[in-house]
C-alpha cells in the first residue's frame, strides 16, 4: 500500500533502533500499472540495507508538483522527489534541491548523456534522471491496422473513428490538469515547427506556435475527443477500446497492460510535419531540507547500480532510464515497439522553456490559460496567444 504524502519533512533522523527512515515522493506511485511494480523495487532496497528505509509516498499528477514545492518552500516534505523538469527547474533555482556533487560520484556510471545534460545548473549537479521517456502514437491496431503517416491523415482518422461510445483521439484540455495540458500542446507547437522560446526571449505567439495549437484546437472542434474527461478516464477508455489513438511517453505502455493485458495495440511516431516532440525527464532529488541527506544518496547509488537499473527500465516500460541499459531479446520479443521510442531520443525534448527553465511553470500556466480559453471559445487562437505572449514576457522581466 501507497502511503499519503507526510506533511512534514520525510526524515526522522535515526530512530530508536538506528535506522534511518525517509520518504520518496513520486506520482508514479499512483500509477495503476507502475506503482505496484515501483513499490516492489523499493522494498528491494529496503530488504539489502540495514541502516536506512525508503517509504513510497504518492500525490496524484495533477496536483503534485505544486503540494511538493510548497512544503519544499516551507523546508519540509519528502527526503526524496521525483520530479517533472518544470518543478525540477523551479525548485533547483529556489535552492530547494541539495547538490549531488558530493553525495554521488556519478563517474562510476555510464549516464545517457542527452537526457543527462538537463540535470546540471552552472555546473552544480542537482538531479539524476529516474525516468527518460519519449512521447510517441499509440494507436488501437483492431481500429486502426495502419497508423496514419501525416497530420491530415491523424485528422482524418480521429474523425471517422468517433461514433457512437468511441472515440478516434483523446487529450487533456481543463485548466484542472494544467501541467498535462501543457505536456500535449507542447508536441503540436513542436511538431509543426515551433517552440516556446528562441532562447533569449519568448515566442509563444509565433506563426509557427499559431499553426501547430491550431491544429490542436481543429480537433477539440471536431469533438473527436471526450470532452471534459481527465487523463484517468480517457486512459481507461483507450484501454477498453473507447479511444482510437493518444499522444503519450513511454511509461504509458506499463500502465496500459496494467488496465488491459489483452489490449492489441501499437505505437508509431507522432505523425506532425516536424519530427520532434516532447519527452518526460524525471529526475531524481534529494530536498535540501532533508536531515538524511547521505542516506538519500545511498538510495540514488543504489537505483544506479546495473541490475537495479535494468529492473527500473523493465518496470517502466519504454522509458529509458540513468544509464545506458540493454533491452533483453526477450523484451523486444514481447514488446517490438521498444525500438520506436529509442530512436525519437535525439529528436526529443523536456518540457521546459529554454532559457527560462526556473520559470517555466509561471509560463506554462499563463499558456495553458489562455489555450483553454479559446478552446472554450472564450477569444480567437491568435488573441490568446497573443495575450499570453505579453502576460508571460511581463513574469520574466
Amino acid at each position: 500500500m501507497v502511503a499519503a504524502l507526510l506533511t512534514g519533512c520525510g526524515s526522522d533522523g535515526e530512530s530508536s533502533d538506528g535506522v534511518t527512515k525517509l520518504t520518496f515522493a513520486a506520482s508514479t506511485f499512483g500509477d495503476p500499472g507502475r506503482g505496484p511494480l515501483l513499490t516492489k523495487w523499493l522494498d528491494e532496497f529496503n530488504q539489502s540495507q540495514t541502516k536506512v528505509q525508503v517509504s513510497a509516498a504518492a500525490v496524484p499528477y495533477p496536483t503534485f508538483g505544486q503540494t511538493v514545492l510548497t512544503q519544499m518552500g516551507s523546508g519540509k516534505g519528502p527526503d526524496l522527489v521525483r520530479f517533472d523538469m518544470p518543478e525540477f527547474e523551479a525548485a533547483s533555482d529556489a535552492g530547494l534541491v541539495a547538490p549531488l556533487d558530493k553525495l554521488v560520484d556519478v563517474g562510476k556510471y555510464d549516464l545517457l548523456k542527452q537526457p543527462d545534460q538537463f540535470m546540471v545548473h552552472d555546473g552544480v549537479r542537482h538531479g539524476v534522471i529516474f525516468e527518460a521517456s519519449n512521447y510517441a502514437m499509440f494507436y488501437n491496431a483492431d481500429l486502426i491496422p495502419t497508423p496514419p503517416s501525416t497530420y491530415e491523415q491523424f485528422a482524418s482518422t480521429a474523425r471517422s473513428l468517433t461514433k457512437g461510445d468511441v472515440f478516434g483521439l483523446a487529450f487533456r484540455q481543463t485548466e484542472a490538469e494544467e501541467a498535462g495540458v501543457w505536456q500535449d500542446i507542447f508536441n503540436y507547437v513542436y511538431g509543426f515547427g515551433g517552440a516556446w522560446s528562441d532562447g533569449k526571449n519568448l515566442t509563444i505567439n509565433s506563426p509557427e506556435n499559431l499553426k501547430g495549437l491550431q491544429a490542436f484546437k481543429d480537433l477539440y472542434d471536431a469533438n473527436v475527443i471526450p470532452r471534459g474527461a481527465d487523463a484517468a478516464t480517457f486512459r481507461r477508455m483507450f484501454a477498453e477500446g473507447k479511444v482510437g489513438m493518444e499522444l503519450n511517453n513511454g511509461g504509458y505502455v506499463t500502465a496500459t497492460r496494467g488496465q488491459n493485458a489483452k489490449l492489441n495495440f501499437n505505437v508509431a511516431p507522432i505523425p506532425f510535419p516536424v519530427r520532434k516532440q516532447g519527452a518526460i525527464l524525471a529526475p531524481i532529488v534529494i530536498n535540501e531540507a532533508s536531515e538524511g541527506k547521505d542516506e538519500a544518496a545511498t538510495f540514488i547509488k543504489w537505483a544506479l547500480e546495473p541490475q537495479n537499473q535494468v529492473k527500473l527500465q523493465e518496470i517502466l516500460g519504454a522509458s529509458s532510464v540513468a544509464t545506458t541499459t540493454q533491452r533483453s531479446a526477450e523484451k523486444l520479443k514481447e514488446t517490438p515497439f521498444l525500438t520506436v521510442f529509442d530512436g525519437l531520443t535525439e529528436t526529443s525534448l523536456p518540457q521546459i522553456v529554454l532559457g527560462f527553465e526556473a520559470k517555466t511553470p509561471d509560463i506554462r500556466k499563463v499558456v495553458v490559460q489562455n489555450v483553454v480559453a479559446a478552446l472554450q471559445g472564450k477569444t480567437d487562437l491568435k488573441s490568446a496567444l497573443d495575450r499570453a505572449q505579453q502576460q508571460a514576457t511581463e513574469l520574466v522581466r
